[in-house]
């Protein structure tokens, strides 16, 4: 009841605060009382005074009751009465409050009274949008309980656009935190790259401890780094995730809770180290995190959990970073052939399923248990994830500036990107994914990379939406395949699983590297793409495919350092994807591509309009659409119109004979092959991998392989490989298997193509297709001496397999070879 006199009001509420900070009361009922007690106006004047000292003791409970206030006094007059009755009404109630937790990680209060109604602050009751006002329910047990289970299955069957309602709804509410009995141990929760509310097993399951929660993220670049030349942190990665760090702080105190910093400098400390001195500081036996997969980071967590159990902690890791714990999968009952490639893959998981499935994606939690003083950290500057250099004359270089206006860091950006392209952009996905003009893709890769949306929750939004396309989906079992190849060989950013090709013949041209860094290569496309990745950090995968062809192909560049330069400045640089493609464009992957992309058509191709050139090469804009992509072609008269001078306002091109460069490159792949034949299959001509110990043992069924036996698999091999190896020395452009994509040849006969065929952006590359494999089947049968065929060759997507041409037999099974 309230007291009388202002003096005795304060001293009321003064005790009802530290029932506050012992956790015996939660800091909505605390201030409904305060509104009891010393009235409206007395509150608004002598509310945060009162809670001053908390600012600097207990900043978050300090920042939870501003948040209430301010949410309060901002209500309109008719609000203000509702909350006023409502008041009222819990002022007469007993004060015994149990914290209660929710079905959906949400904690409120039932206030218990014989006789009176039961509130309760959970979804699906009324909640004002200041304070966590309980409306009457049913009072009706069994009724209610019912009504739950009905609610909980039916939320099942909803769609994603519900969820992100709901979602966006919750973040306006502000619920209370219990505080747990002051004889509860808090939970240690190991932040790393999951750094958001939504889907987090790991903090959910923290919740149902039913303790205080301390959210820590410990930065360890030894650790993080790896083995050999891994890069696995560049420059553009670590300022993502300074950004990501200080949003997703900012996300745990909206919901009443903060995010420790911490840094392990091998030299002095290591995680391990830091981690149980935190557990002594904050009595905590727990620790919950989600699994990393990278080889080193695996490692690092199986023996800090190891020893940490030791000590008597309870620790768990939770699977959540992609869609199929690498480690799980398994080639048993699917074999080995045509390992590499994302069917295959998928044909593993299919066949052997780990775990009971993806499940419902997790709601994110709208409160989280503070504990009663938090551990000391460091500020997140002191990580030097952000630091930028400085000048001579001591000015900084802010390289990120444009990578600061090009993305939105937080949780919530990664939720309105999916949102717009399941808007729009999936709608067009299928055919037009490549173009380089138009923002036909997602761009979440790097909120996957740093965990600020999951996968599951984006295969769920992505089956949900009323355009599936499975390219789309296919894309997330690329990322799963990615990091299987990577646990299958740890040295993948580095070393060649193909054994010939470690001695492939490399230019050691340091100029040329470095106009394809800054983009400076005179083709547009080339530096077009190279300069958004340098200023945004990012460019869609069609470009990429461009730039590593252009690197490996044209300039005989090793793809390391095509490898190392992508991590450096990409924003979603992730060690497995990029040593995966690189690998694979080096032509010593699992899977060679089986295409090289020519710098011009493929500009003609993803930028028939010269949109997307004009947009990062400003200098080459007045040039017409029909030369844009190759300027030196143009007239000089055209060229002195546009205001462009080669060599001056535009670079030349480093290399001139594009056919020239890709014949020598071609020659170099068959000399290794012949050098090293006893990597080659004689029988189908194609590559033999050694096979990991991993494979090997899932193929013999024991787990101890033969030391005296090595296993050499084949392996998907290009076909003008195949073909290049009975004559090393012939022009790559008579090669009949030659893999350089010609795209457009002409844009506007393709336009003219696709109008009369009433078809959209694609029918042009269809087109082109047919011709080319026309052309294929033409040289072949000169090649047989078998008659030509009359008339267009239709209804076939490649050329059939027959008998006499060896280069068609796919790979068989494993060979083995005796050591000598």
């Amino acid at each position: 009841m309230p007291q009388s006199g202002e003096e005795g009001g304060l001293a009321m509420v003064r005790s009802l605060l530290r029932e506050v900070l012992m956790g015996r009361e939660d800091p909505e009922g605390f201030f409904a009382m305060c509104v009891s007690i010393l009235g409206h106006q007395e509150t608004r004047a002598r509310f945060l005074p009162v809670i001053q000292p908390l600012s600097s003791a207990n900043r978050s409970l300090y920042s939870t009751l501003v948040s209430i206030y301010n949410e309060y006094f901002d209500k309109a007059e008719d609000d203000e009465f509702e909350l006023a009755v409502t008041m009222s009404l819990l002022e007469t109630q007993d004060n015994t409050r149990t914290p209660v937790h929710t079905s959906n990680g949400l904690y409120s209060s039932k206030v218990l009274q014989t006789g009176t109604p039961e509130f309760n602050c959970k979804e699906g009751t009324l909640l004002d949008s200041s304070l966590s006002t309980c409306r009457t329910v049913l009072t009706d047990e069994n009724m209610a309980k019912k009504s739950e289970v009905k609610d909980n299955q039916s939320e099942e069957r909803k769609h994603s656009k519900s969820r992100r309602q709901r979602r966006k709804a919750a973040a306006q509410h502000i619920v209370g935190l219990p505080r747990s009995p002051s004889g509860a141990a808090p939970v240690l929760l190991w932040v790393r790259r999951d750094l958001r509310l939504s889907d987090n097993p790991a903090l959910v399951s923290s919740l149902e401890a039913g303790a205080p929660v301390i959210p820590v993220f410990i930065w360890s670049p030894q650790e993080e780094e790896g083995p050999g030349m891994t890069v696995a942190m560049g420059g553009a990665c670590k300022y993502w995730l300074h950004q990501a760090l200080s949003s997703f702080r900012s996300s745990l105190e909206r919901i009443g809770s903060h995010l420790v910093f911490l840094e392990a400098n091998l030299v002095k400390s290591t995680t391990l180290l830091i981690l149980k001195a935190l557990l002594k500081e904050t009595g905590a036996r727990t620790v919950l995190a989600n699994a990393l997969y990278e080889p080193w980071l695996k490692e690092r967590d199986d023996e800090v959990m190891s020893k940490l159990q030791k000590d008597g902690i309870r620790c768990k890791m939770f699977h959540s970073y992609c869609t199929t714990d690498p480690y799980s999968v398994s080639t048993e009952g699917v074999g080995l052939r045509g390992i590499g490639s994302v069917s295959h893959f998928m044909s593993c998981c299919r066949q052997n399923p780990a775990g009971t499935g993806l499940g419902a994606a997790l709601e994110a939690p709208v409160s989280l248990p503070a504990p009663f003083s938090w551990p000391q950290g460091i500020p997140l500057d002191a990580l030097g994830l952000a630091t930028m250099p400085r000048r001579k004359d001591g000015t900084t270089i802010d390289w990120a500036e444009n990578i600061r206006k090009s993305w939105d860091f937080s949780e919530e950006g990664a939720h309105a990107r999916l949102e717009a392209f399941l808007r729009d952009g999936v709608y067009r996905y299928d055919k037009e994914s490549g173009r380089a003009d138009a923002p036909n893709t997602s761009t979440l890769s790097p909120y996957l990379h740093f965990g600020q949306i999951s996968p599951r929750w984006l295969l769920w939004d992505a089956k949900a939406a009323r355009c599936r396309p499975l390219k789309f989906q296919r894309k997330l079992a690329w990322r799963d395949l990615a990091y299987w190849q990577l646990s299958l060989f740890p040295d993948l950013p580095w070393e060649s699983i193909r054994p010939p090709y470690k001695v492939l013949r490399w230019s050691s041209n340091g100029s040329h590297l470095k106009a394809w860094q800054r983009g400076r290569t005179g083709y547009p496309l080339v530096d077009a793409a190279m300069r958004q990745l340098w200023l945004t950090g990012w460019m869609n995968n069609y470009t990429r495919h461009v730039v590593a062809s252009f690197l490996i192909a044209y300039l005989h560049l090793p793809w390391q350092e095509g490898y190392r330069w992508f991590q450096d400045t990409l924003v979603d640089a992730d060690v497995a994807i990029d040593a995966m493609m690189w690998q694979n464009g080096g032509m010593c992957g699992l899977d060679h591509w089986n295409f090289v992309m020519h710098p011009v058509d493929a500009a003609m191709t993803c930028d028939p309009y010269g949109n997307y050139i004009r947009k990062w090469c400003p200098e080459l804009t007045e040039l017409p659409d029909e030369l844009i992509h190759k300027p030196w072609k143009c007239p000089a008269s055209v060229l002195r119109r546009a205001g462009v001078v080669l060599g001056q306002t535009y670079p030349d091109r480093i290399v001139t004979d594009l056919e020239e460069r890709r014949t020598r490159s071609l020659q170099d792949v068959a000399l290794v092959r012949s050098q090293h034949g006893e990597y080659v299959d004689k029988r189908t001509g194609c590559d033999l991998v050694p096979l990991p110990p991993r494979l090997v043992s899932e193929a013999l069924g024991s787990a101890q392989t033969p030391e005296s036996k090595r296993f050499l698999l084949p392996v998907i091999t290009r076909m003008e490989f195949k073909y290049q190896m009975d004559d090393p020395d012939a022009d790559g452009a008579a090669n009949p298997y030659n893999a350089v994509l010609k795209g457009y040849v002409s844009r506007k006969r393709d336009e003219t193509v696709a109008f009369f065929n009433e078809r959209d952006f694609a029918a042009s590359v269809m087109n082109e297709g047919a011709q080319r494999r026309e052309r294929l089947e033409r040289d072949h049968r000169r090649m047989e001496g078998l008659p030509l065929r009359e008339g267009p060759l239709r209804g076939t997507s490649r050329r059939t397999t027959n008998t006499k041409d060896r280069f068609s037999i796919v790979p068989g099974g494993a060979v083995h070879r005796t050591h000598r």
